[in-house]
């Protein structure tokens, strides 16, 4: 069995690394760290939770020990999606290059530009960077790419999801012909082999596990979930949601919630903390601050279920996370393989649980046409009609009085009209005297028939009062 110390690494990250707790490489990190060593190209496929972030961390301290960083020219590269992968990847940096004298810079959201731009000025081995910052950095011409040695991109799928591809690009224009890039990521589609083709020379292709597989050591399920009612679904799912996680018992020591919509993640959230699950959100709209003092609280236990938006489902490191709860289906197929890849970890046993209703039926079959199996259904521990039990029951539909199209009056009586005996009804020729009964054919009935008054004799436009101009014919008005 290879072991770190066989893979031609420094020393001092073998040191590191060996505190840190690992002896063996995963087999991603065992298949791109030697080419990336030689200086090579490299494009690793792998699915989430296998250890590519150092897969490309380790390699670089090794290469970087020797140089020196000048201002506002990092001398690497990392591209990370979001700000939480981003500040994880530092955090590596800092694990595995603790006996390497080596200086990083983190640009994330979220950060005052001046604290990152004395950073930049004092000059950086290693630049951890969303690509947004990063290009307003450049913009503002606070920063300098041309003296990039080392480019990693990771989770390039992700990028591709969240619309970055053109900033990608852009940058790869921005850094040296001669880089060394490392494009890692967990799913190829076309549009990511499209970029690797234009921007990677020769790589070496590391694909450790089919594309879009997941983990053997997770046990996954699916519930069938239809509401009695629209108007209460929202509450009947969140219902089934907390059986779900009470049927999983002691075994779920926390849990990430993945919602399709931010809305929802809070909302989630906040039911779960009144009916006493230690719960709290985390999705883009808030504040950077707030978001990982979340995920610190999620890592040392002090919250046990972390609601989450797709904004947490990759790349991030949690090594212990017991069960994964899908509240929504994925509208996007490849995020339910990121998402249930949050559990499982390091060879960790895992679950992960997918609430599904009729209308999430197509990108539920998308996700097993995806995955190529099919998700084993689970029993539904509130059964096939769960009932609120702190709503008032209803009466049935057809006790509900029927509409009618009639404008009348309600009766001041109980009995409704159309139950009247028919003698008590009047008939017309005893409300109406026969003279004013109209005999005569409709052609010839004047016009506003709702009146009762015979206007046959009045005077109809000026009569008598009426200009001599206008009683002229129109050969009379010609020839005069």
């Amino acid at each position: 069995m290879t072991q770190f110390s066989d893979l031609n690494l420094d020393k001092k990250v073998l040191k590191a690394v060996a505190e840190a707790g690992y002896e063996t490489p995963t087999p991603i990190q065992e298949g791109a760290i030697p080419p990336a060593l030689e200086g090579r190209d490299v494009l690793g496929i792998a699915q989430t939770g296998t250890g590519k972030t150092a897969s490309f961390t380790l390699p670089m301290i090794s290469m970087l020990h020797r140089g020196r960083a000048r201002a506002r020219m990092p001398r690497s590269l990392v591209l990370c999606p979001t700000r939480e992968l981003a500040a994880q990847v530092a955090e590596n940096f800092d694990t595995y290059a603790k006996y390497s004298k080596l200086t990083k810079a983190l640009l994330i959201g979220g950060v005052s530009f001046k604290e990152q731009d004395a950073l930049i000025d004092r000059g950086v081995d290693v630049l951890i960077a969303t690509p947004g910052r990063l290009l307003d950095h450049f913009e503002r011409g606070k920063l300098l790419l041309t003296g990039v040695q080392i480019m990693v991109v990771d989770e390039a799928d992700r990028m591709l999801d969240m619309g970055f591809i053109p900033d990608i690009e852009r940058i790869f224009g921005l850094t040296p012909f001669t880089r060394q890039t490392l494009f890692f990521s967990a799913t190829m589609a076309p549009e990511i082999e499209r970029i690797t083709n234009t921007f990677l020379s020769a790589p070496a292709r590391i694909e450790v596990a089919r594309a879009a597989t997941t983990g053997e050591n997770i046990r996954q399920g699916v519930v069938s979930f239809k509401p009695s009612r629209r108007d209460r679904a929202d509450k009947e799912k969140r219902n089934l949601l907390r059986a779900l996680i009470d049927a999983e018992g002691e075994s779920c020591t926390n849990a990430i919630i993945f919602c399709n919509r931010k809305i929802d993640v809070d909302i989630v959230a906040k039911s779960l903390k009144k009916h006493g699950y230690n719960a709290a959100p985390i999705h883009g709209d808030l504040d950077q601050s707030q978001r990982m003092k979340t995920l610190d609280g999620f890592r040392d236990g002090s919250i046990q279920f972390l609601c989450a938006s797709d904004v947490a489902a990759r790349g991030l490191d949690i090594p212990a996370v017991s069960h994964v709860f899908n509240y929504d289906v994925p509208s996007h197929a490849e995020d339910y393989v990121h998402r249930i890849g949050r559990t499982g970890r390091a060879g960790r046993k895992g679950a992960a649980v997918m609430i599904c209703s009729p209308r999430d039926q197509k990108y539920f079959e998308a996700v097993e046409s995806l995955v190529q199996m099919a998700i084993p259904v689970m029993e539904n521990p509130l059964g096939s009609a769960p009932v609120e039990e702190d709503s008032p029951s209803e009466a049935p539909a057809e006790s509900k009085p029927k509409r009618t199209r009639s404008r009348k009056k309600p009766s001041s009586s109980d009995t409704p009209a159309t139950e009247a005996p028919a003698s008590d009804a009047p008939k017309p020729s005893e409300t109406a005297p026969p003279e004013e009964a109209s005999t005569k054919p409709k052609s010839e009935r004047p016009k506003g028939g709702r009146g009762k008054r015979d206007n046959r004799d009045q005077v109809v436009g000026l009569g008598e009062d009426a200009p001599a101009f206008i009683r002229l014919s129109f050969s009379e008005r010609r020839t005069g």
